[in-house]
């Protein structure tokens, strides 16, 4: 008998409904714990600034920082310990990372504002002998389109040959590598008024990508409306601007916080943002206003966190978080780092249920009624207010590390999270100490090292990182040589800047014309396919 498919088969969906119930059961046996076993992966030279890891398989941890290199760490070995490879040829410091739709390329780019692409496909073939963490090899293009430090890169969700880069510039540059690609420089180049922070391609909607810029502006966009010929181009692309100013009774104006990088999950429902001075921010891909934020209120036991202890905050690096889901059908976790030398874990609850607690105020309410420590979003200073779910418990937090965490990323099926940031070291995380990628882990310190009060000895290592020698990256340096003097160099930078308030950091007024640019208040359905792809 011939089977059909476009019938509803009861047996069947409850048997997957089934399976997933009991998967979500067993991973949440996992987590109960958290991740409390951890290795330092070991071979960089100097700060590593982000993390990915290849789609789809995961295969290779891509990490790359200030010594110049990009390493690539092989994790269908049996145990992850060296890198299986290096790529060399950035001549500063490296920022942005991702690999393309098929895992063939890795771009990355940098303060050397140029964009290197590696050729991945050709290490397939190579086993653990073959390299040892001794190979390596260069890059097999480049790209000079940009006139200052490289901020993001995102690839095409399905073209190994197409990418969206973003600048401290305010360019947004398209780049296709395809035999007779269709644009020129200028037609595949969006120019804005601030300096942007973050682009990211949807993962499914080919013309679809988010970008975000200093001036905490977060928008949705098409390409087929922000590139090509200026005859088709139509309010810089934007189809969507999310609501990421923040209003406080106590304020009589509006903050913008930076908007310092910005993530999707999976399959694209969600999208989370990272702002400098508040709290990672989870927004609904069709929802202006946001659902959720990410904060360190409590331990990953519920019990509140003491007003002496440090906890979540974002106040002086560029950090990057990521969503992950290993062994579910969705992306229901997301991490962040932390200035309180962690990393953090949060379960993302569905969509539904944070629309359900999301609260929304009247302009009215807000003015004639009190909201006492209420901190809501608006999106002008008389428009109503939004105040997002706070998800004040983490399912984990992250140790291991003696200084800021910049970087998370989590691997796609294995209980993994890695994590980076101002020291030379990745810390590999697991709930298990062993896995099919590692063995042997060892349980994860429970306390993170203090931040010290400044003293004549802290003055005295600070003035050293600050003025003294330093070993080329070139040089064999042991473990331990500079470590002392950066972390003390970023002690003297959270002591100054940390904790501050954002009302205080981050003024906006509504006679700025800081959003003025591109935004005609055009909004375009993001599934409309009667645009011509033709300026692809």
């Amino acid at each position: 008998m011939r089977r059909t498919f476009n019938k509803f088969c009861p047996t069947e969906s409850l048997t997957a409904r089934s399976v997933h119930v009991a998967r979500e059961d067993a991973l949440g046996r996992f987590y109960e714990c958290g991740f409390p076993y951890s290795r330092k992966l070991t071979a960089h030279k100097s700060c590593v600034n982000y993390l990915a890891f290849s789609r789809h398989d995961g295969r290779w941890l891509a990490s790359a920082g200030d010594d110049f290199r990009v390493l690539l760490w092989d994790f269908s070995e049996e145990d992850v310990l060296r890198p299986g490879h290096v790529f060399v040829g950035p001549i500063g410091n490296v920022l942005a990372l991702d690999f393309s739709a098929t895992n063939q390329y890795l771009y990355s780019g940098g303060a050397d504002n140029v964009i290197l692409k590696y050729d991945v496909s050709t290490l397939r073939r190579v086993g653990r002998s073959d390299v040892d963490g001794r190979g390596s090899s260069s890059f097999v293009e480049q790209y000079g389109d940009h006139d200052d430090s490289i901020r993001a890169l995102t690839c095409h969700p399905y073209e190994d040959e197409i990418f969206l880069s973003a600048s401290e510039d305010g360019k947004l540059v398209l780049h296709d590598g395809r035999a007779g690609g269709r644009m020129s420089a200028a037609q595949g180049t969006l120019q804005h008024t601030a300096e942007f922070t973050g682009v990211q391609h949807h993962p499914v909607m080919e013309h679809v990508f988010a970008t975000c810029d200093v001036h905490g502006q977060v928008c949705l966009r098409d390409t087929r409306m922000a590139f090509g010929p200026l005859s088709r181009r139509s309010n810089g692309g934007i189809m969507r601007v999310y609501n990421t100013k923040l209003s406080r009774k106590s304020a009589s104006y509006l903050s913008n916080p930076e908007s310092s990088s910005l993530t999707f999950d999976r399959d694209g429902s969600k999208l989370a943002v990272t702002f400098l001075h508040y709290f990672p921010t989870i927004y609904a891909l069709s929802d202006p206003h946001p659902l959720a934020i990410c904060t360190g209120r409590n331990a990953p036991d519920g019990t509140p966190i003491s007003p002496s202890q440090r906890t979540y905050t974002n106040s002086c690096t560029m950090k990057s978080g990521a969503f992950g889901g290993p062994g579910m059908d969705e992306d229901d976790m997301y991490g962040a780092g932390s200035d309180d030398f962690r990393a953090y874990v949060w379960k993302i609850p569905p969509l539904m249920t944070l629309q359900g607690l999301r609260k929304e105020i009247t302009s009215h309410d807000w003015y004639t009624r009190e909201w006492p420590d209420t901190v809501a979003f608006a999106e002008g200073k008389w428009e109503s207010r939004y105040v997002p779910f706070e998800i004040s418990t983490p399912l984990a937090r992250l140790n291991g590390h003696k200084s800021i965490v910049n970087a998370v990323a989590i691997h796609p099926f294995l209980l993994h999270v890695v994590t980076s940031g101002v020291e030379r070291q990745i810390v590999l995380h697991s709930p298990t100490p062993s896995s099919p990628a590692v063995q042997n882990l060892l349980s994860t310190p429970p306390t993170v090292r203090a931040l010290q009060p400044q003293d004549p000895v802290a003055q005295r290592t600070f003035l050293r990182a600050l003025f003294g020698p330093h070993p080329t990256l070139h040089e064999e340096v042991e473990e331990d040589e500079g470590e002392d003097e950066t972390i003390s160099l970023f002690d003297h930078i959270l002591r100054q800047e940390g904790e501050a308030d954002v009302f205080t950091m981050r003024r906006w007024g509504e006679d700025s014309a800081e959003d003025s640019e591109d935004d005609d208040g055009t909004m375009v359905d993001v599934f409309d396919t009667s645009l011509s792809d033709s300026s692809l």
